[in-house]
């Protein structure tokens, strides 16, 4: 298998594609999350995060082989060490709070995320807020909070981790959309691997529990799904303008539900459904609306 082509620094503007890309990552982000909420039940949660980061980054330096040094090389190495640092807390927050919380519960609430991203788009990397991409983040939140039902026992002091988490995440893809316009994709892929692989390491010393080896191909797979998720996302973020695609985050929470019956038999009530109908709308509004104005 020969070595993928290094990404164009500035890579011509899809938002369709982008549009699919984060859908994509979204499926398979929550697919990680169900993976790891079975593994969390039996080890602490800072080794499992760092089996994720572990696993990213030799999964793209196995891909990259060769080029691997080449594409370590940035001129942002600051914005690279806060991205990775804002992408362990996001999975980490995520992590500690489903050994709590339900799968689908945690998701929603870290669902929050794209009203955050469409604000600090506007405010820190120019892009514009049209009455479009309002009303669709407006009534995705709207249908998160049917799903949540502040009051109605979702909310505790666990709940707090998911949205800490979303913050992160917040954080985590402004810097993706900033550096996805500057460098090569595999370049955010290494440095976000090893980074948060070394920090999160720091842990293993005081948490560090033998692995059973009827659990090594979940700690595979939840290598496997992290990074092909965080490649499918990083490109979304260089294809699209992040307030765009960041509405299509809500889908988690349709996805996170469809894990929880498959491996949990956590089934929705009808509050959940018709929030998730709601979300689906909405993102289908955006992306119906976004696509013809591009095409016009």
């Amino acid at each position: 298998m020969n070595a993928p082509p290094i990404t164009a620094p500035h890579p011509a503007q899809n938002p369709a594609l982008g549009i699919g890309l984060m859908l994509f990552a979204i499926l398979l982000f929550t697919g990680m999350d169900a993976t790891a909420k079975s593994l969390v039940a039996h080890y602490p949660a800072p080794q499992v995060v760092w089996i994720r980061f572990l696993g990213q980054f030799l999964l793209a330096a196995l891909i990259l082989r060769s080029r691997t040094p080449a594409l370590l090389r940035t001129a942002h190495p600051g914005l690279h060490v806060l991205r990775a640092m804002t992408q362990v807390g996001a999975i980490g927050f995520f992590f500690f709070a489903i050994t709590h919380i339900g799968l689908a519960e945690a998701t929603a609430i870290a669902d929050t995320s794209p009203v955050l991203i469409t604000l600090g788009a506007a405010l820190f990397l120019g892009e514009k807020l049209g009455p479009r991409r309002i009303a669709g983040i407006v009534a995705a939140l709207i249908g998160a909070m049917i799903v949540i039902r502040p009051g109605a026992g979702t909310f505790s002091v666990w709940a707090i981790l998911p949205f800490l988490g979303a913050i992160c995440y917040t954080a985590n893809a402004l810097l993706t959309r900033a550096l996805g316009l500057r460098e090569p994709v595999w370049t955010a892929m290494l440095w976000g691997g090893g980074i948060g692989a070394l920090f999160t390491g720091l842990a293993l010393p005081f948490v560090w529990t033998p692995i059973d080896p009827a659990h090594l191909w979940q700690f595979g797979l939840i290598g496997v799904l992290g990074t092909a998720a965080q490649l499918c996302l990083i490109r979304s973020f260089s294809l699209a303008e992040a307030s765009l695609v960041a509405p299509f985050t809500y889908v988690g929470i349709i996805f996170a539900t469809g894990w929880g019956i498959l491996l949990y038999d956590e089934w929705p009530d009808r509050w959940t459904i018709l929030g998730a109908l709601v979300i689906v709308g909405a993102g289908l509004y955006v992306w119906h609306r976004e696509t013809r104005s591009a095409r016009t």
